[in-house]
């Protein structure tokens, strides 16, 4: 096994695992202790591997990277939607 097919599946299997984040979040239909920000930085960083692993002929890492960045899209935008539905407190915490 190659280190590009070793990576890839890293890829793969993260893709699978963000996956089943976005089953759990249209399962609950709510969004509790997640940060947006972090997952949106990581998606970015998979826009970047599949520039990067193309131009490194890394063929292996590439289709893992464009399945986990696909995954990880969907999940920023389910995120964003079960977020901005969820109803806002107007209980105050005492300090």
């Amino acid at each position: 096994m190659t280190p590009d097919m070793i990576n890839g599946t890293f890829e793969l299997v993260g893709a699978f695992l963000v996956g089943n984040h976005c089953r759990v979040i249209m399962k609950e239909k709510e969004v509790k202790g997640v940060s947006v920000f972090s997952t949106a930085i990581f998606t970015i960083w998979g826009v970047w591997n599949i520039f990067w692993y193309s131009n490194l002929d890394q063929w292996c890492s590439f289709y893992g990277s464009l399945l986990l960045m696909a995954v990880n899209s969907t999940y920023v935008l389910m995120l964003l939607h079960y977020r901005n539905k969820q109803p806002k407190s107007d209980t105050v915490l005492p300090v």
